[in-house]
């Protein structure tokens, strides 16, 4: 998947710069067209005159370095990269990048490309395991960075541990592997709910559940990577789409959100319908703020619009998925569900369970397709967790055609 791509190499100031050699050997072989730009730590290790051989380009060294006057260099390269790899990435380049800072032409340039980019990571392993690394490098995957976690061993420091640059054909063979499945869903529209409603009882009081949206935002960033078009149905959270492929529709309340979803729901290929929506909301509600009383309030409420059940009945071509979020038998609920909503899959978690539920960046799920047949994926990302149900949402939809 690198044959016949523009490939931006940026190499960052580490002992590893001289595995970047080898890996723009390799690409050029493979027939990508390889430009290479080097920090001024880089040039320490390696000079720019190897890179320049080895790509047959020029190499890009200095921000204010502008060889052709009707173009703006480190712009005219972000637009030309298809791909962009950071090989090797100090944790000084990810703390950079992780926040904002464009201080040479390598950050200036990340910042202004479009293109995916893999991070290979190449440091001490005590540097590697630090918080701060930790977080930045998180930040960065939430952003829609790629890593490629770097390999254990000896390193040139004389610690042994994880932190070494992972070989240039595993690199390749990485971004190959990524690539492809880029194309999952390419041509797809994915119509995705996520996050609480809000029911008003008066001006100042409303009923909600805990849903944050991130199981829903990260199937919509996913999906997006995966090729699709893509259009994300939110309730109010706190939460920012990164991904520019993703058109959002923010609502508040399960009528809205019910009539949105109903209304893009027939040209859409696949459904997933993980917000958590009121089931009830107030039956009476007040223009002017409630005056606390003695004794109890009962406030009666009325049932809202089964938005999942209305879709099972209308389904026609379109894969529609479920969510369970369950704190008692799980499975047996979630497939009781499966069922009586007429779905094609359901996704099934305990949200009780250490490490999953509303709020964290994990979960754990079962994936259950129409044949009862169940997939279960341990405790993970939710990132990580959106890419693994969209390989069996496609494996399930290839069966059926």
């Amino acid at each position: 998947m690198v044959r016949d791509k523009n490939v931006l190499l940026c190499v960052t100031g580490g002992i590893a710069a001289y595995k970047a050699c080898a890996l723009t050997s390799k690409l050029t072989q493979q027939g990508s067209r390889v430009r290479v730009m080097m920090t001024k730590s880089a040039m320490q290790f390696v000079s720019p005159l190897t890179f320049q051989a080895l790509s047959r380009n020029p190499v890009y060294t200095d921000t204010f370095e502008e060889r052709e006057p009707e173009k703006i260099a480190h712009i005219d390269v972000a637009d030309w990269a298809d791909i962009v790899i950071i090989a090797p990435a100090t944790a000084n380049v990810i703390g950079r990048i992780a926040n904002g800072i464009a201080d040479d032409m390598v950050t200036t340039t990340l910042l202004a490309t479009k293109a995916p980019i893999y991070i290979a990571p190449a440091m001490n392993v005590n540097m590697y395991e630090h918080p701060s690394v930790k977080e930045n490098m998180k930040r960065l995957e939430q952003w829609g960075y790629h890593f490629i976690e770097p390999g254990a061993g000896y390193l040139a420091c004389g610690w042994v541990g994880k932190g070494r640059l992972e070989e240039p054909e595993t690199i390749i063979e990485v971004i190959d592997q990524h690539q492809q499945s880029s194309e999952l869903l390419e041509g797809k529209k994915v119509l995705i709910s996520a996050g609480p409603t809000k029911e008003s009882v008066d001006p100042v009081r409303f009923f909600t559940n805990h849903s944050s949206g991130k199981m829903g935002f990260a199937l919509a960033e996913e999906a997006a990577n995966l090729g699709a078009e893509v259009t994300l149905v939110a309730g109010p959270v706190s939460l920012e789409i990164t991904n520019k492929r993703v058109k959002r529709i923010d609502v508040v309340t399960a009528e809205e959100m019910y009539n949105v979803i109903t209304d893009l729901f027939p040209s859409q290929d696949i459904v997933i319908k993980a917000a958590a929506v009121a089931d009830y909301r107030p039956k009476n509600t007040y223009n002017e703020k409630m005056k606390k009383q003695t004794g109890d309030l009962t406030i009666e409420m009325e049932r809202t619009k089964d938005i999942l059940h209305s879709l099972g009945e209308k389904k026609e071509q379109q894969f529609l998925v479920g969510f369970a979020a369950e704190t008692s038998s799980p499975i047996e609920y979630g497939i009781k569900k499966l069922e009586n909503k007429n779905l094609d899959a359901i996704v099934i978690n305990n949200v009780a369970a250490e490490g999953a539920g509303f709020g964290r960046d994990t979960n754990i799920v079962t994936y259950v397709n129409k044949n009862q047949e169940q997939k279960e994926v341990p405790i993970a990302s939710k990132r990580e967790i959106a890419k693994k149900i969209f390989t069996f949402i496609n494996s399930d939809m290839k069966d059926e055609s």
